[in-house]
């Protein structure tokens, strides 16, 4: 990539000045005028090697003219069109208009490889997203963490390391007696129905059983025996009322991820990680990782500046924490990764970090390979959704209400059945995931039906529709018989072309912090050029220029393609 030559160029040319560099701060200016990239080299070191930094800046764009033109690099020359200072010491490289032509050629020459790297290869990393539980409803929070966790699947892919898909449920626990009081209390037997709509009802008996265990002492003492007889399984009845249950919200959770365009390479559940966390605990509580208390069995966190915690609880049930014991066991002896990536709420980071620490204790590679990355709260107006109060908005229901406010800006436009329900889904899916990914790692998220589903601006589904109106330039100029060509003499640049080249280094940016929303704000600018190249250029009747026009059309296409891939959103044909 330029930018990691323009780097050696810098530091080449500050060792011929006799000055040791360490890492060279590149970046694009925000302003177009002032460069391709910017370095601030000479301001940083100014100072320790004695000189104003403009007068250190023109020492360095000396030297790297110097080590061009007596090195030969006619390639290099090619390149940079010009070096500028710029005040207090900034050094700004522009590129040539053969540079950008060559890329646009390059990035068709690619295709769907285009962005792609290996500064993964050979790496082994499982990501482990999602998360919902069996007995409990599908909710928007899980939506959230599908959409993050698969992002960062595919950014990690892109990489060139090989991706294992996991997701750990809960199908063992207090929400699993919540919700099995609930079904008993309406008659113990399962409605008819798809899997779909009889996982809805069992949410609804998990929220019923929810309340009386927080309302009603007697109820929740019985809530907890019968947690108790579940997590022990020898009561034939409550086995299978618990087996089927398990088995229908599973179902109704396989025909989300689906819809979503995910598939898991492994599935965990608590119910196998607990009686291999109750094993790790008990052994490490014989060489002082753990100790006894009150009957429990806890982590004393407040010795490490963290807090306690319980991993086995007095009726010598191991509980959420003991099972993360297990399940880390099982990644790293089951498949051999290099690193496991655990995605969840940012309101899980404390319980985390002792869980990490105890880890830590019992074995250094297992934490040393282990990396947890956290998203926020998905709100809508009313605020935080709670399934445990029964206000939560399912996923279903957010797709589904998406899906028909998408339905009504697209009714009128002359698509056959399966086509439109087709449109509607991808568009849909769309809007929601990029309103996800387009924020910072860590922050809570409000979601806006109608910005969500706009055609214009800040959202999925414009960066769809940029797709399609670029794919349909191409296939009239099919249809005309004018085929994409090689560059000619064009004198000015323009801003779609100097923002295609950037999508490899915004790729390997957004996989090193785990941040898919560096490649949906990359993605958003891209289609604003695109939209302005469009408005502002006759491409199929532009003369001699329509042949490297459509090339650069067809970069576009290509580019956003594979963007929209790493952020898991589908391309429709029309819209």
């Amino acid at each position: 990539m330029i930018g990691s030559e323009l780097k050696n160029l810098i530091k080449t040319a500050c060792i011929n000045i006799g000055i040791e560099v360490g890492e060279i701060g590149l970046e694009h200016p925000t302003d177009l005028k002032l460069g391709d990239f910017s370095t601030n080299v000479a301001m940083v070191y100014g100072k320790s090697a004695g000189h104003a930094p403009k007068v250190l800046a023109e020492k360095i764009v000396f030297a790297i003219r110097s080590d061009i033109k007596n090195s030969k690099r006619s390639d290099l020359e090619e390149v940079i069109a010009e070096i500028q200072i710029a005040n207090p010491g900034f050094i700004n490289f522009h590129l040539t208009q053969k540079f950008f032509s060559n890329s646009v050629l390059e990035i068709n020459k690619l295709g769907e490889n285009f962005g792609r790297n290996r500064s993964l290869q050979g790496k082994k990393v499982m990501v482990e997203y999602t998360q919902p539980n069996p007995f409990k409803p599908f909710h928007i929070g899980h939506l959230m963490s599908n959409a993050i966790g698969e992002s960062v699947s595919r950014l990690i892919e892109f990489s060139g390391a090989e991706i294992l898909r996991a997701n750990y449920q809960g199908d063992i626990g207090p929400h699993v007696a919540k919700a099995i009081y609930g079904i008993l209390e309406k008659g113990g037997k399962y409605p008819a129905g798809t899997a779909t709509e009889v996982a809805s009802w069992i949410g609804d008996c998990y929220v019923f059983g929810a309340d009386k265990h927080e309302t009603d002492e007697k109820i929740k003492e019985e809530i907890t025996k019968l947690n108790k007889t579940i997590y022990e399984g020898k009561d034939e009845k409550l086995n299978e009322l618990y087996q089927k249950g398990r088995e229908i919200t599973l179902e109704a959770f396989e025909v989300i991820y689906k819809k979503l365009g995910t598939r898991f390479d492994y599935y965990f559940f608590e119910s196998e990680m607990a009686p291999l966390g109750l094993d790790i605990v008990k052994e490490y509580l014989g060489r002082g990782v753990f100790e006894r208390s009150e009957g429990a069995i806890i982590f004393p966190g407040e010795k490490h500046g963290l807090h306690n915690r319980v991993f086995v609880n007095s009726q010598g049930i191991p509980t959420y924490e003991a099972k993360e014991l297990g399940l880390t066991k099982t990644k790293f002896e089951l498949t051999n990764i290099d690193l496991s990536i655990v995605d969840t709420a940012t309101e899980q980071k404390d319980y985390f970090r002792v869980v990490f620490r105890a880890i830590f204790d019992i074995n250094k590679d297992w934490f040393n390979k282990t990396k947890h990355i956290t998203h926020g709260m998905m709100r809508l107006s009313s605020g935080k959704m709670s399934s445990r109060k029964g206000n939560v908005v399912t996923g279903e229901t957010l797709i589904k209400d998406t899906e028909e406010l998408v339905f009504e800006k697209v009714k009128e436009r002359d698509f056959e059945k399966d086509e439109a329900k087709r449109v509607v889904e991808e568009v849909a899916i769309g809007a929601i995931k990029y309103s996800i990914l387009k924020n910072a790692p860590g922050g809570d998220i409000v979601y806006d039906f109608e910005k969500s589903i706009s055609f214009e601006g800040d959202s999925g589904p414009y960066l769809q529709y940029s797709y399609v109106r670029a794919n349909s330039i191409l296939k009239k100029a099919i249809e005309a018989g004018i085929e994409v060509g090689d560059a000619v003499n064009i004198n000015e640049i323009n801003l779609l072309e100097k923002l295609l080249y950037r999508f490899p280094e915004i790729i390997l940016h957004a996989e090193k912090n785990y941040s898919p929303n560096i490649v949906a704000t990359y993605l958003i600018e891209l289609a604003g050029a695109f939209n302005n190249f469009y408005a502002n250029n006759r491409i199929l009747e532009a003369g001699t220029e329509t042949p490297y026009r459509l090339a650069t059309v067809k970069a576009f296409t290509v580019t956003m393609k594979n963007g929209l891939w790493v952020l898991g959103i589908k391309t429709p044909d029309r819209m």
